[in-house]
């Protein structure tokens, strides 16, 4: 079977949903079957969100092969199987960046470099590229950021009408816009999607399916209204209201309205039957859930919901698993020092969860967290950072060095428990430098890490440029916190384990990464087990 490319677009607004619209989709068409590979386009001009501030941008998601992507790509591995690499995310700066390397080699045989049809041309490419990650695929998910009307996203819309045109029964284009309800004139209104659709008419693509985001689902007069605006077919006029209960109800949602069925029609899929029974039993344990555990998270991002998207998302997964309702508490690791009384600032829930994170702000805060749950036996679950938060509140408090500091705090700390790689040490550029992707982490028999991953070799992702420094191994190994994951065939500590206590675990790498609702990830389910035990 040759090729399909599904093009998704937003209008009206921006944070409709389309990464989430894009996830459900994908799952929905692999349910019958087929083979989906996904593409993110970025519209901005940064090579990669590896350095915007996460109050901005949301979390940095991180593949295997160590590309630091957008967070739409932690939505397309929780709803789907889609592959997900480098040749996944896409951004203006990555193509300008191409493109003019080229022309600097002299690629283009002395022509004039223009947009057209230059940096449309190597959109395409991206396009073609992202299908080759499996040799199995049927149809390719193009999901483009921003939205209709942003000077920005103009190449990139200029390409996917390219495309279609050069493939035109291969292809259909999906708008995702917004219906307003306007409380003063108490009804929907539809202008804004008739001028989304304009926009985008204007440029030449004609949408094959409406998704309409709304607060409430549709009408059918509001429905033939918009179908005679934007002409499109009425029966392809979808309403995508909010959904009440959870994120993972979308996908039902919209196979109950038969998208999955009409995308088949269009493209001439094979159309066999949607299998959705394992999405529909973990809504239906969802449903079930009685028991509430109570889970502090202490960051220092938490005003943006988005930038510990993945952390949120591998917690309620781990909830679903243990049949507890997921209570999530956030903590500004800031005011926890602000605010003087530890005990009082922080109280004493089921469990603590530190995530990672970059810079001095904060740092004190998060480490007397790790204090508060290593003193009081709470749970403890660190991440990245917190997994080096751990380790210097351990040297400081239990080993006596009360100056103990990551170098990334304190250059010149006569202590340093956690610090910067050596092959980082000359770093001049600081995106896509760390150390990223996967790498393979051996287990120690007997500990809470091998408990829960049942295995002796596992790998996980990676996102950072301090390490544990292992002169202080012995120490920390005779006083009670083991190094219980190591770098395979190397001696990197990938994972730190207090002893005596219910469970404290921190980890090197990002757990959260590679959690599903089908699939919640070993250490997050073991880490709310041990928090509903309390």
């Amino acid at each position: 079977m040759h090729l399909r490319y599904i093009f998704i677009t937003g209008g009206v607004v921006s944070s409709l949903g389309k990464g989430i619209t894009s996830g459900s989709i994908a799952m929905l068409l692999e349910s019958r079957g087929l083979k989906i590979a996904m593409l993110k386009l970025d519209p901005y001009l940064n090579v990669d969100p590896g350095t915007m501030n996460p109050l901005q941008h949301g979390e940095v998601y991180v593949t295997d092969d160590g590309a630091e992507t957008d967070l739409d790509l932690g939505h397309y591995y929780r709803y789907s199987n889609s592959p997900l690499s480098k040749l996944s995310n896409a951004t203006s700066g990555q193509i300008y960046e191409t493109v003019i390397k080229k022309e600097r080699r002299g690629d283009f045989l002395g022509n004039t470099v223009q947009v057209i049809p230059h940096i449309t041309d190597e959109i395409k490419q991206r396009i073609l590229d992202a299908s080759t990650q499996d040799p199995q695929t049927d149809v390719v998910m193009i999901e483009i950021g921003g939205t209709a009307g942003d000077i920005e996203s103009l190449p990139f819309l200029e390409a996917i009408r390219q495309f279609r045109n050069e493939r035109p029964r291969d292809c259909i284009n999906i708008h995702l816009t917004y219906v307003p309800y306007l409380k003063a004139a108490g009804e929907l209104k539809t202008k804004p999607t008739q001028h989304s659709v304009q926009v985008l008419r204007g440029i030449g693509i004609i949408p094959d399916i409406l998704l309409c985001r709304s607060e409430n689902s549709l009408s059918e007069e509001i429905k033939d209204k918009i179908s005679i605006h934007c002409s499109v077919p009425k029966e392809a006029v979808i309403d995508e209201p909010d959904v009440s209960f959870s994120i993972y109800e979308v996908p039902l949602a919209l196979n109950k309205q038969g998208l999955d069925g009409k995308i088949c029609d269009l493209l001439t899929l094979p159309k066999g039957k949607a299998d959705l029974t394992e999405w529909e039993e973990i809504l239906r344990k969802m449903r079930s859930l009685k028991k509430t555990v109570n889970i502090g998270i202490v960051g220092k991002y938490l005003d943006h919901k988005d930038a510990y998207k993945s952390v949120f998302e591998a917690l309620q997964h781990a909830a679903i698993a243990n049949g507890v309702i997921l209570k999530i508490h956030p903590f500004d690791a800031d005011k926890i020092v602000e605010h003087g009384d530890v005990k009082e600032a922080l109280g004493m829930l089921d469990g603590y969860l530190v995530p990672g994170g970059f810079g001095k702000r904060g740092w004190i805060g998060k480490i007397l967290t790790a204090k508060h749950c290593r003193e009081n036996k709470i749970p403890y679950f660190g991440l990245c950072l917190g997994m080096q938060v751990q380790c210097v509140e351990f040297a400081r408090h239990v080993l006596g060095i009360n100056d103990a500091n990551s170098t990334e705090m304190d250059p010149e700390s006569p202590h340093p428990i956690i610090f910067l790689l050596e092959e980082q040490k000359n770093v001049k550029n600081l995106g896509g430098t760390m150390r990223l992707g996967s790498y393979n982490c051996s287990l120690k028999k007997g500990s809470k890490a091998h408990q829960a991953y049942q295995a002796d070799l596992i790998a996980e992702r990676h996102r950072h440029r301090y390490e544990f420094n292992n002169d202080y191994k012995d120490r920390f190994e005779k006083n009670g916190l083991h190094l219980t994951g190591l770098l395979e065939g190397g001696e990197l500590c990938e994972i730190a384990e207090l002893a005596d206590h219910p469970w404290m675990v921190g980890v090197q790498y990002h757990p959260e990464f590679k959690s599903k609702p089908t699939a919640p990830h070993p250490l997050f389910r073991d880490f709310i087990a041990a928090a509903g035990n309390r």
